[in-house]
């Protein structure tokens, strides 16, 4: 199973990003997928989830961030609007299947202020 993340970039503050999460090698359905962040020196976050049509955000994203599913199946999407400096991270696209979990290799996401 593979995920990859595409869509980072450099943006002022108040900008707007979208995180793409396309996956390949399973034929079920993801049991659950999110967006988590790492930021340097800091410990992996949770940033939104989506399973079972319930989405559950940070408090530092609500109102700014939304994830949905992508147009394929077992994509997921990140729409970030009104970003700040502090979402500077890297992102990392997760998806569980049953006991199993798998992570993407991240995309850098940079705000300036």
């Amino acid at each position: 199973v593979q995920l990859v993340e595409s869509g980072g970039g450099l943006v002022q503050a108040g900008g707007s990003l979208r995180l793409s999460c396309a996956t390949s090698g399973i034929i079920f359905c993801f049991n659950a997928m999110a967006w988590y962040r790492q930021a340097p020196g800091k410990q992996r976050e949770l940033v939104a989830r989506t399973s079972a049509g319930r989405e559950d955000y940070a408090d530092s994203v609500k109102g700014r961030f939304t994830i949905s599913g992508g147009d394929a199946k077992n994509t997921v999407l990140l729409q970030m609007n009104s970003l700040k400096p502090e979402d500077t991270a890297v992102y990392y696209c997760n998806a569980v299947f049953g006991t199993r979990t798998y992570w993407g290799q991240g995309t850098q996401v940079t705000v300036s202020s």
